[in-house]
């Protein structure tokens, strides 16, 4: 406590100030006040605070990273907000047709706010309900026939539909949904086969500590490699154009491959085996293949800009530095970490890793194109 007259300390319990006499009247909420604020009790942060200021200073850093400066201002709630709201065909029809020549918008009218996705939601609720119609034909109906579609479309249902996602989250809107279908199943397929060829000079013995590296690095450049070819075919340079390519790249490698371990699991140890092993690639495919190659995709058009595609982008340590995530990510993904793997929890926590890098990406996105558009403005006013 403090004297309210000269700011002498008092004498715990004393009634009078030892320094000017005076009479202590200092009540012991008012103390508190005066007292230092290294002195005083903090109160505890909730635990939603404290995930809130990890999530932010994780940001910054993946910002600064990017070239940009300060956290990220999210909102994931309002990012989801449009969900649950009831949309017309119309408006579902409106994006479809998106990325044609009549359809794409202007450099200067792209918009800078964060994106409010929700057909992919749709999305994946219809492979839902297909996927339910064909489980009933396979399993109570006995059909085999119909065992084949069952396991493409428990394959395809998440990674499609995150690549609807990251569809609806381009806000250049200069990506038509054909070019899409070319980079998910040629891109996809392509992909497969570079990394198989990779493997047959880095063969993968057991997967251990040293061969989950070996996996994490062999299937993120075999990704890579087609992810080069079509950011070289397109030559975009919206960082957000960057993560659609990859995703869209990434969503093909994760379906087939999910579809071929479930053939093969099922093959082996029975159909249990083979849904256990569809719902578990499902889940987890939230965070990875297809969040993986979009951070990859991402890097290279922040490196490259707006120039053509040169040897020299991939040898850059700004583009090096951003695809090491998602090598690193995959790795640490197939180690045997075992002791980790309780309840999926590193499974989840390298989930919420790639995807900070993927909304900071997203927000670095558009303030490239905030500034493309503040560019493009000034000239034409110099213009006129």
């Amino acid at each position: 406590m403090f004297c309210s007259e000269c700011g002498t300390q008092l004498v715990h319990g004393s009634n009078f100030c030892s320094s000017c006499g005076a009479k202590v009247r200092i009540q012991a909420e008012e103390s508190n006040q005066q007292e230092p604020v290294s002195e005083r009790k903090q109160s505890p942060k909730s635990i939603q605070d404290s995930v809130k200021d990890t999530f932010l200073n994780a940001t910054g850093k993946v910002n600064a990273m990017l070239g940009e400066q300060g956290n990220i201002d999210l909102n994931l709630r309002d990012l989801f907000s449009t969900v649950f709201r009831k949309h017309s065909k119309d408006e579902g029809e409106a994006i479809f047709i998106s990325g044609t020549k009549t359809t794409t918008p202007e450099e200067k009218d792209i918009s800078t706010s964060w994106p409010k996705p929700w057909l992919f939601s749709r999305v994946f609720l219809l492979l839902a309900i297909t996927y339910i119609l064909l489980y009933i034909s396979t399993f109570s109906f006995q059909n085999s026939n119909a065992l084949p579609g069952l396991i493409i479309i428990g394959a395809f249902a998440v990674p499609f539909s995150l690549l609807i996602f990251f569809w609806e989250s381009n806000a250049p809107r200069n990506i038509s949904f054909y070019e899409i279908a070319k980079m998910l199943f040629v891109g996809g397929a392509a992909s497969l086969v570079v990394t198989l060829l990779l493997f047959s000079f880095l063969p993968v013995g057991e997967l251990d500590y040293m061969g989950a590296i070996i996996v994490g690095v062999v299937e993120e450049v075999g990704k890579l490699i087609i992810i080069v070819y079509f950011i070289k075919q397109l030559n975009p340079k919206f960082i957000l154009n960057g993560l659609l390519i990859g995703a869209a790249i990434g969503a093909g490698f994760a379906a087939f491959e999910s579809a071929g371990y479930a053939l093969r699991f099922g093959m082996m140890f029975g159909d249990g085996t083979m849904l256990q092993v569809i719902f578990q690639r499902a889940w987890t495919g939230i965070g990875t293949h297809v969040v993986w190659a979009a951070i990859s995709g991402a890097a290279l058009v922040y490196v490259k800009e707006s120039n053509p595609l040169k040897a020299d982008h991939l040898r850059d340590m700004k583009f090096l530095k951003l695809f090491a995530v998602p090598v690193i990510l995959h790795s640490i993904w197939d180690m045997p970490l075992y002791f980790l793997q309780k309840f999926n929890f590193l499974y989840i926590l390298l989930i919420v890793i790639a995807w900070i890098f993927i909304f900071t990406m997203m927000n670095a996105g558009l303030k490239q194109i905030a500034r493309l558009n503040t560019q493009v403005r000034e000239e034409m006013t110099s213009v006129s």
